[in-house]
């Protein structure tokens, strides 16, 4: 019998028999070499004669934006570091050269930081209009009433027949993070590319499991602790060059030429700002989390993402199939492997209510929290999560857990 490696090497983490953790969709662990990184950082940190400007305050920044380029198949110049998916939103809510009366089209129902950002433009006479995406979607206080999306909806087609001459820009999460479907950004950005309404992505329930299509986008935020497995509070910044110059600059003294040179002369202040990604950054990066979220994107890139994404499929084929052999589960397996089978999906898969109410859900979550498998609840939806270093061993005891 033909064994299921994973890419990820289950020694790199500090994982052990009683965890099964199947929630980086909420918080992801990361490598040994993460904590090593940082501890090394930090103990510089002690003997600050031990720094080296610029192979520690620049070099430690400059390396990560390469390794956040690859993430995306893209340019490290166009890499902006900011601390979470929330605050890159802001920066291009809050940059972009707004008019009174334009608007926002996004998703009914998406995760708060892709929300807020853009509600708070309601100053700026600036309107945010939700979208659902399939007949019966519903969300907020009726959100447990929703019906689950399935492989014949096509939520594109209504986000792009909501586009109005009033539109500045659509703004979606990529793999959204409650019921698991995962958007065509091709279909989306090619959508916008026509009508030249800027694309914005919030990407971070897919960044590190999969590789997006960034054809017609316009940025693309992620923070680093789930699928890319990196601390929390260190994220980054993806925009298109075009785009970007639209932006205000941050106005920050690392936004300008030579900023952090410093045989230049600090308080010469007739400096262009800079064209690429370091235009937006907020000032001095966390060192000690660029440190470790550097090492975690490398641990990432070694097996490489495409091959990560493909070992999660075949761990989500694996447990549906199971519980496709069991009553209480056959419909909403059939639901699930058809998105799969249209690559609707991305790391987690979102086991919809059915028939249970919010107790017996909790009461299913909870039982697996005695098990020592670890999944989530968000909306009405029982998620599990799978990643590069999980094994089939690990599958089984998810259907033990589900099916028993």
């Amino acid at each position: 019998m033909t064994v299921l490696l994973p890419p990820l090497n289950p020694a790199l983490f500090h994982l052990d028999t009683d965890h099964l953790w199947l929630m980086h969709c909420s918080d992801a662990p990361v490598p040994r070499s993460v904590v090593h990184a940082e501890r090394s950082y930090l103990h510089k940190e002690l003997w600050p004669w031990e720094m080296a400007w610029v192979e520690d305050n620049q070099g430690i920044p400059e390396a990560l934006r390469a390794e956040c380029a690859k993430v995306l198949g893209g340019e490290a110049s166009d890499i902006t570091l900011t601390p979470t998916t929330s605050s890159g939103l802001v920066t291009v809510a809050q940059s972009f050269p707004w008019r009174s009366g334009d608007e926002i089209v996004a998703p009914l129902g998406e995760f708060p930081s892709n929300v807020w950002p853009w509600k708070a433009l309601d100053s700026r006479n600036v309107l945010f209009r939700e979208v659902p995406l399939w007949e019966g979607h519903k969300a907020g206080a009726s959100g447990w009433d929703s019906t689950p999306p399935c492989a014949s909806d096509t939520p594109e087609d209504r986000l792009i027949d909501a586009l109005s001459p009033r539109t500045r820009m659509l703004v979606v999460s990529w793999v959204r993070f409650q019921d698991g479907l995962k958007l065509d950004l091709a279909k989306l950005g090619s959508a916008c590319r026509r009508r030249s309404i800027h694309f914005v992505i919030d990407g971070i329930q897919g960044a590190g499991t999969a590789v997006p299509e960034l054809y017609g986008a316009s940025a693309f935020a992620t923070g680093g602790h789930k699928g890319l497995l990196g601390p929390v509070g260190q994220g980054f910044l993806w925009t298109d060059p075009d785009f970007r110059r639209l932006l205000s600059p941050s106005g920050t003294w690392l936004s300008v030429e030579d900023g952090n040179q410093f045989h230049r002369a600090s308080t010469d202040h007739d400096r262009p700002w800079l064209e690429d990604g370091r235009r937006m950054e907020p000032g001095s990066p966390n060192i000690v989390a660029c440190a470790g979220f550097l090492e975690s994107l490398r641990t990432l890139h070694f097996p490489g993402i495409p091959a990560i994404a493909a070992h999660i499929r075949l761990l989500q084929e694996r447990l549906l199939s199971a519980l496709a052999r069991q009553p209480a589960w056959e419909s909403e397996t059939a639901r699930l492997r058809g998105l799969l089978e249209r690559d609707r999906l991305g790391s987690i898969l979102s086991l919809h209510h059915g028939e249970l109410s919010p107790q017996g859900l909790q009461d299913l979550l909870q039982r697996g929290f005695r098990r020592g498998v670890y999944g989530s609840v968000r909306e009405g939806y029982l998620r599990v999560a799978f990643h590069g270093w999980h094994s089939e061993h690990d599958v089984d005891r998810a259907i033990d857990w589900l099916t028993r």
